[in-house]
């Protein structure tokens, strides 16, 4: 099992060791302004989301993370006290479409009236591909819904956690845009995103209604989307 995970990791660090020196040797030559700090810092994260999204999808569609997810489930079930579902449940609903979709179009308006283009474009753009994703992998994808105790019915695939995904997205981008207007402030609002995302995530597996793999795929591939439509912009913007 330790051997197995060491075997893992390494693999892991190879091949994000891989693809950032590839790209930073491309961007190098052809997008200097990327060779910066940041620029190598985002590109970094980028391969880390993506890599991660990418095994913990083999495992979880494999069956390999069966065990482990029924464990924690389990574990999370027999330690959360029934009393917070109320809380959890409100929690989900802030990651719904209910929710999210007229906060993204009210901030879009917003930003476009603050005459931030690029930030707006990003926001817009960011829960678009997040709903597209989330649509097209629970059609291609067939993984049951725990049924470990009496929950609420979902349709779909259990794969991935639409309610994270999307709140991963939204918040990321909101990262993003703030790190962009209003540099002091983005560490606070990287705060308020994690905590938001990691609330989202753990109230689909206390209410019963996902597997961990499933979250924790949903933040990679949510987180990834924002940063790799904000590479884009930036290199749009300096050609």
């Amino acid at each position: 099992m330790i051997l197995k995970l060491i075997e893992e990791s390494a693999e892991f660090a190879l091949i994000v060791a891989c693809l950032y020196l590839v790209l930073g040797a491309y961007l190098h030559r052809y997008q200097p302004a990327w060779s910066a700090s940041l620029g190598k810092r985002r590109l970094v994260v980028l391969m880390v989301f993506s890599v991660s999204a990418i095994k913990l999808t083999e495992d979880a569609l494999g069956g390999e993370s069966g065990p482990i997810d029924k464990s924690i489930l389990l574990f999370i079930h027999s330690h959360a006290p029934m009393y917070l579902d109320g809380f959890f449940e409100s929690i989900t609903l802030s990651g719904s479409s209910m929710v999210l979709f007229p906060l993204t179009v009210i901030t879009t308006i917003a930003l476009l009236a603050a005459r931030r283009r690029l930030e707006a474009i990003l926001v817009a753009t960011s829960l678009i591909s997040a709903t597209i994703v989330i649509y097209i992998i629970k059609t291609v994808t067939v993984r049951t819904r725990p049924a470990l105790w009496d929950a609420e019915w979902y349709w779909g695939s259990s794969f991935p956690s639409g309610h994270t995904l999307a709140v991963a997205a939204f918040a990321t981008a909101a990262v993003l845009c703030v790190g962009r207007i209003r540099p002091i402030s983005r560490n606070f609002a990287l705060l308020i995103a994690i905590l938001w995302t990691f609330l989202v995530a753990i109230s689909r597996l206390v209410l019963g209604v996902h597997w961990p793999t499933d979250v924790l795929v949903a933040v990679c591939i949510g987180a990834f989307l924002p940063l790799a439509i904000s590479v884009a912009l930036e290199l749009h913007e300096t050609i």
